[in-house]
């Protein structure tokens, strides 16, 4: 079994994240288990979202203490928490970048900056960087298909006009993004 730790605030698509990663491992007929978490439950307070895949069917319903991936969506978390927190040897974390937050290093584990916000400013018009974060982690972590990530993105905002195509084309952004950064390395 792999396990992912979101770590974001109220309000900036956590859960959406977490959802949006399950159907698309769903979808390539393996088991996912999406479900958050809340402290206070208040725009804007920290929280975290959890994303457990496997071949066979999950039944372990806990929050997750030792993610193999972790995904920081608010950089700003990591002055106040451990994000980084019980990530397993070899783990991969990604951040999306906010100018100027100096990137931690974290032992034996992978961490990756990803400009998700400004892609999604560019894009979708918003800092609502979580497909862009996604689509980076697609191509860092390689457990899902960018073609099923997409599939779930358009189910995801079906029926809003040209908000499915516009997370999309920021998922594709973030998996070239990450592509062309590290995978030379």
């Amino acid at each position: 079994m792999k396990e992912i730790r979101v770590h974001a605030r109220a309000g900036q698509g956590a859960i959406t994240t977490a959802n949006l990663l399950g159907a698309a491992i769903f979808a390539e007929g393996r088991y996912a288990l999406a479900f958050p978490h809340f402290g206070a439950a208040r725009m804007g307070a920290p929280m975290n979202a959890f994303i457990r895949m496997d071949d066979k069917e999950i039944r372990l319903r806990t929050q997750i203490d030792q993610p193999d991936y972790i995904l920081v969506v608010d950089s700003t978390l990591m002055r106040g928490f451990d994000v980084f927190s019980g990530l397993k040897d070899g783990g991969i974390a990604l951040v999306n970048e906010k100018e100027g937050a100096p990137m931690p290093s974290v032992d034996s584990a992978n961490v990756y900056s990803v400009p998700a916000n400004d892609i999604a400013m560019e894009i979708i018009g918003r800092p609502l960087g979580n497909t862009s974060l996604l689509g980076a982690f697609v191509a860092a972590a390689g457990e899902v298909e960018l073609e099923h990530l997409e599939a779930a993105i358009l189910k995801q905002f079906a029926g809003k006009a040209g908000v499915g195509e516009k997370n999309v084309e920021a998922a594709r952004r973030g998996f070239e993004y990450f592509k062309g950064k590290y995978s030379r390395a």
